[in-house]
């Protein structure tokens, strides 16, 4: 494994385990608790930060950091089939729903009057035994909902079926790419593929990578730049780029 991926690879876990000490920072229900008591809750302050700065980092939270990916990826080794991109419009069930129950109850309770970002935690953290068994059970209730959707849709599942949190970064990128602010993304030298789809075969997130890159466009809403694609091509095809968004230019690709 390239040494950058092994690094990811380490975060992702490691972000994992520390999911009962995050968990209620990024929970859909806090949020909403906490608007009812006209609180901003840890998760609502997260989920700000993380949608301002995907402006310019796009879907990194996804590849690098999020516990739930942890999990998805730590279940390759079970079920590694790619997923069906064309259902990945069902998280949107989940999410337009929720978005406009926590508008409702914010408008509904008078808007938002503190900011609280250790709401609900016991000193900051989110599972303890203070909070008796139901947190838990929640818990492994999320816990399991990955595991399914990442074992019965394949790649991380969850990510593209039922995540809650992506939305708010894929709109944020959507602005982005709308305004074409400068940010991070991926550049691919397209003459020098030979279309091996060594990128596509590697990718977690069950993209076309290569036909992204003969296309000339590696801008994707599902892409969380987590930096596989650049790490397995055999001919450095695809870089990590900072900058504007690039428009299309399709080109053949090489022979090998």
């Amino acid at each position: 494994m390239h040494r950058c991926q092994s690094v990811r690879s380490a975060l992702l876990l490691g972000s994992f385990l520390l999911f009962p000490v995050t968990f209620y920072y990024l929970s859909p229900y806090l949020i909403i608790m906490g608007a009812g008591e006209r609180t901003a809750s840890g998760s609502m302050v997260v989920f700000g930060v993380m949608t301002l700065t995907a402006l310019v980092l796009g879907r990194l939270f996804c590849g690098w950091v999020c516990p739930a990916g942890g999990l998805g990826e730590a279940l390759f080794a079970v079920q590694n089939r790619k997923v069906n991109n064309r259902s990945n419009w069902t998280r949107w069930l989940v999410w337009v729903p929720w978005m406009a129950a926590i508008v409702l109850i914010t408008l509904q309770a008078g808007g938002i009057r503190r900011v609280d970002v250790l709401y609900q935690t016991d000193h900051g953290i989110s599972l303890t035994t203070a909070g008796g068994m139901g947190p838990y059970i929640i818990f492994y209730a999320v816990l399991a909902l990955v595991f399914v959707l990442s074992i019965t849709a394949g790649k991380r599942g969850f990510c593209h079926s039922a995540c809650w949190m992506a939305p708010f970064i894929m709109i944020s990128r959507g602005v982005r790419n709308v305004l074409r602010l400068p940010a991070v993304q991926l550049r691919a030298e397209t003459p020098a593929c030979v279309g091996c789809r060594a990128c596509t075969i590697a990718c977690p997130m069950s993209l076309e990578v290569h036909a992204m890159v003969l296309g000339g466009r590696m801008e994707n809403s599902e892409c969380i730049l987590c930096g596989t694609c650049v790490d397995v091509c055999p001919h450095n095809v695809i870089h990590y780029d900072f900058g504007r968004p690039r428009p299309a230019n399709p080109v053949q690709p090489g022979k090998p």
